[in-house]
């Protein structure tokens, strides 16, 4: 019977930092009003409202989209009489990129006037608007800390690594902190700072293992 080749499986790990350049803002819009119609056209001209607001920072189209859109009762249980109607909230989300983050408190300033009361800020996340180059950077990191960790346990065991019997990338993640806003806190005090972002990568190689020559 042929002898199965050793091999050694070990799984590396990565991380690379590099500032940000894009903010992603949850803008929700929620409408209270005693009929349906009201509250779905305070919805709808609010979520108009904020987008003009951030187009005059210099947002785009194509960087503001709706995400969510939502009308329902507003219910309370009464005692004796059941459920009953007190009005209707009609709810819409926008998904806002910003580039310029030298401009970015001021946007959301704006777009925070623009909503009054009825706007919610749902969080703010720090991201790439081309994250390829870092999680290039990342994906070595990562296949050097698994070279190392082979080589290590290889040299421990009296053998040295052969060639790469199989290689695979788990999911990557970007772990970026999520900023918690609300309509209470005075909008033109928030500063957005751009701090730092990391991006990590996981590696399992399984390499051959062969005697010294």
């Amino acid at each position: 019977m042929k002898n199965l080749p050793r091999t050694i499986s070990v799984t590396g790990t990565g991380t690379a930092e590099a500032a940000p350049d894009l903010l992603t803002l949850s803008i929700g819009v929620d409408c209270h009003r005693q009929d349906v119609a009201a509250a779905y056209g305070d919805a709808a001209r609010l979520s108009g409202e904020i987008a003009a607001a951030l187009r005059h920072f210099g947002v785009g189209a194509a960087d503001i989209s709706t995400t969510g859109l939502n009308v329902r009762a507003d219910l309370v249980w009464q005692e004796g009489h059941g459920q009953t109607v007190t009005g209707y909230i009609a709810s819409s989300i926008l998904q806002v990129r910003l580039r310029d983050f030298g401009r970015s408190a001021e946007a959301i300033a704006a777009a925070v006037e623009a909503g009054g009361n009825d706007v919610r800020l749902n969080g703010l996340e720090r991201g790439f608007a081309d994250p390829a180059g870092v999680q290039a950077r990342a994906r070595e990191a990562a296949w050097k800390d698994a070279l190392a960790t082979g080589q290590h346990y290889a040299a421990l065991s009296g053998t040295v690594l052969g060639k790469v019997v199989s290689l695979a990338q788990q999911s990557s993640s970007i772990p970026i902190p999520l900023v918690k806003m609300e309509r209470a806190v005075a909008a033109d005090s928030l500063t957005v700072e751009a701090g730092e972002s990391s991006v990590s990568a996981h590696l399992d190689v399984v390499w051959e293992l062969r005697s010294p020559d």
